[in-house]
């Protein structure tokens, strides 16, 4: 093994939601040397802060790009995954959407033993990390980095869609943040001023300028470094050069749940079935890269004369972004959404919908040419369960990923009940006063040509969870079982995923994790003193 060089207390491997949040937090204390490694760019491209360009990062050289494998479930298609490579990561390619998920979600987490997760203990994270334009009460915090707003858009198409869900008996929520999460109404969004606000925006770049924070772009984690079972730092390709980072305190992956599990099986930390056939020295068997959630998305699609989303790269609606923040550009594209309990006997909602005034189809691959708008079920409690594998032994290597989604009764029975959902609100007189004709639609509703529909166009809405989960790769506390100061922190360690868009969970783990690594840290200085 070469000398480990360039010591540091603490190596953040990611950039992203969780890393950022880390760097700054940990950062705080002056004395502590912190290096937050990126495999990507810097966060200067136009796209990434103006919030309707988002789905032009999507196949940049901002994005991992990854492509699935063959979805059984799915008509065996293999699904587009976009991840952001950038600082600030898929927080600085997401659609912005700020929701934290069910009360359910984290008293399920700590019911199954993960304890310091339940609803009323993670709350306080959540507020520390907000900044809230509606001000501070009961659910949310003001002053935090992370700026929580209004829509600066208001499209109103969304009216329409929402009202037309209302005539369809569902319930308006204001906050889906708050009391209850039942209902439809408008999304809030991490935007400040009308323009996105990322983790790189909210956490990192104020504390960029620390002497004892090292921020290094371009930086491929090959391995983590062990003395022993102690992970003791991380061997990075910078510039043409292979470097080593050593970490005094701890080694922090955050690379998120799909590149996470690809570092850790490089590492020799994962299912033997993975690292033999690749010649992998086995460290610790562990089940990494197993246990993978997310959420399965289907749109109904509708073609309309209303002014859409469409052709709104205006001069006119530029200017307005960059005087004002506000109109069409500082749309984030779903600006609203309902939550619904599609099955009978749930205790919380099983499907999400996005209300968008756009045509959104292909995976958002292909651009719309015509003015429409859509709307559709996502599954938000699967029980269906993926797998994040190795392909090669290689760090760039794309790993291979299998979603496994609607591979279930329960999943499927959501789905199905949630697409009758959005051909209910379709047929609401507000829409059809205002559709011109169907663009994406099932042939009929019956079961067959709804699933034959759901099969051809469902994909991943981009929410990637548990394959490093609590109570299989890592504990309460986000360290990696068999290892020293080695732990992981992001969408990974979720023991299932919550219920609805994942960034705003992910920065509370972070917020909690970086507690969590002080208090160790402050444990064993005052052992060693003693």
């Amino acid at each position: 093994m070469r000398a480990v060089s360039e010591g540091f207390d603490y190596v953040i491997v990611g950039a992203g939601s969780a890393g950022c949040v880390l760097a700054a937090r940990l950062s705080e204390d002056p004395e502590v040397r912190v290096a937050l490694l990126e495999a990507g760019a810097e966060d200067t491209q136009p796209e990434i802060h103006i919030p309707a360009a988002f789905p032009a990062l999507f196949k940049s050289s901002l994005d991992w790009d990854l492509l699935g494998e063959p979805e059984p479930g799915l008509d065996n298609r293999r699904l587009y995954l976009p991840r952001g490579r950038m600082l600030g990561g898929c927080s600085s390619i997401n659609a912005m959407i700020y929701i934290r998920g069910n009360r359910a979600d984290y008293d399920g987490w700590a019911q199954a033993g993960h304890a310091g997760w339940s609803y009323d203990e993670v709350l306080p994270y959540f507020k520390r990390s907000e900044d809230n334009e509606r001000g501070e009460d009961a659910y949310h915090g003001v002053g935090g980095p992370m700026t929580v707003s209004d829509s600066r858009s208001m499209h109103p198409l969304v009216d329409t869609m929402l009202e037309a869900a209302r005539r369809a008996g569902h319930e308006h929520n204001p906050d889906f943040n708050g009391a209850r999460q039942e209902g439809v109404g408008r999304f809030q969004l991490t935007q400040r001023g009308g323009f996105r606000w990322s983790t790189a925006d909210a956490y990192l770049r104020p504390a960029a300028a620390r002497p004892n924070l090292q921020v290094l772009t371009h930086a491929m984690a090959l391995r983590i470094l062990f003395e022993g079972e102690r992970a003791v730092g991380v061997e990075i390709a910078r510039g043409g050069e292979v470097k080593q980072l050593r970490a005094e305190r701890e080694v922090v992956v955050a690379a998120g749940a799909y590149q996470s599990p690809v570092l850790l099986m490089l590492s020799g930390i994962g299912p033997e079935d993975q690292l033999a056939p690749l010649g992998i020295e086995i460290r610790e068997a562990l089940p990494v890269g197993e246990g993978l959630q997310d959420h399965c998305m289907a749109q109904v699609n509708y073609l309309t004369d209303e002014p859409s989303l469409f052709m709104a790269t205006t001069p006119e609606n530029i200017a307005l972004l960059e005087s004002e923040g506000r109109g069409a550009l500082t749309s984030n594209i779903p600006e609203a959404a309902g939550f619904f309990r599609a099955r009978p006997g749930v205790d919380a909602p099983d499907v999400e919908f996005h209300f968008a005034p756009s045509l959104f189809f292909d995976e958002g691959l292909t651009a719309p040419a015509d003015h429409g708008y859509c709307f559709g079920p996502v599954a938000i409690a699967p029980t269906s369960r993926g797998r994040v594998m190795l392909r090669a032994p290689l760090p760039d290597s794309k790993p291979r990923v299998l979603c496994n989604f609607l591979t279930t009764e329960e999943d499927r029975e959501s789905m199905l009940i949630g697409m009758r959902t959005a051909l209910e609100i379709a047929r609401q007189a507000p829409l059809r006063g205002v559709e011109r004709a169907p663009f994406s639609v099932p042939e009929t509703d019956s079961n067959k040509d709804l699933m034959e529909f759901i099969r051809r166009v469902g994909q991943s809405v981009y929410h990637p969870t548990s394959t490093c989960a609590m109570g299989s790769v890592v504990d309460a506390e986000l360290r990696v079982y068999g290892c020293e100061a080695l732990r992981v922190v992001d969408a990974s360690v979720m023991p299932h995923v919550t219920r609805g868009n994942t960034n705003a969970p992910v920065i509370m783990i972070a917020e909690r994790a970086a507690d969590l690594i002080r208090e160790a840290s402050g444990a064993q200085a005052a052992a060693g003193v003693a």
